[in-house]
């Protein structure tokens, strides 16, 4: 491949934030007593990558529209500080072949997360010189696949110079909506029906040989 245009994801193919986001999730849920106990980590690994008012609506069967929007507003204001102050773990690697890829390289990020919640990533790691744009679901309400239509238009890119990192299904599809290649990272959260998917990455370092 050559690949002018990298455009990533962000949970489970740059970082973990599960540990940092769970707190917040927990304390919410439980101020408005809608668990009965709390949420370990590894409870958020099916939603990671999803729409929270999607995870909200499945950990909370039954709650209404209008509470879904009151409770992820809260939980969104805290997370974002959160993850500021906190940030989540960065996997193996990601810094440097970050920093070593955007010497050759224009660097995006497009994932299903709030309005924030990559610039929280971007401050916390001090990264924000690293990428040329950004796009969430938070800040346009559309899905993935068309705000990586938007990275493209944006920013002029050609299915034939980028690709698209990441590490569920949904990436995999968004990916190919948009003709683009895809790189799949198996280290992250979610697994493609296409078991033997190639190219795949075991840790991010790995990136460089597919790029």
């Amino acid at each position: 491949m050559s690949n002018k245009n990298l455009i990533f994801d962000l949970d489970g193919t740059l970082w973990d934030p599960r540990a940092t986001v769970i707190k917040i999730w927990n304390e919410v849920l439980n101020k408005h007593q809608l668990i009965e106990k709390d949420l370990k980590p590894e409870d958020m690994n099916p939603y990671m990558g999803l729409l929270a008012d999607n995870i909200l609506k499945d950990i909370v069967p039954g709650i209404s529209d209008q509470r879904v929007h009151n409770i992820l507003s809260e939980i969104v204001q805290h997370e974002n500080k959160t993850l500021r102050i906190h940030g989540g773990i960065l996997y193996e690697g990601v810094s440097e072949t970050l920093k070593n890829s955007a010497k050759n390289h224009r660097l995006f990020i497009v994932s299903n997360c709030q309005d924030g919640y990559i610039e929280s990533f971007l401050d916390f790691y001090h990264f924000n010189d690293l990428f040329t744009d950004i796009e969430s679901y938070g800040r346009t309400k559309k899905p993935k696949a068309e705000n990586i239509r938007l990275i493209m238009e944006r920013n002029d890119l050609s299915p034939e110079n980028s690709v698209y990192v990441g590490d569920t299904q949904t990436d995999y599809e968004s990916a190919k909506a948009n003709n683009l290649p895809f790189i799949f990272c198996k280290y992250g959260f979610g697994k493609l029906d296409t078991s033997e998917y190639q190219p795949s990455i075991s840790k991010f370092s790995d990136m460089e040989l597919h790029i």
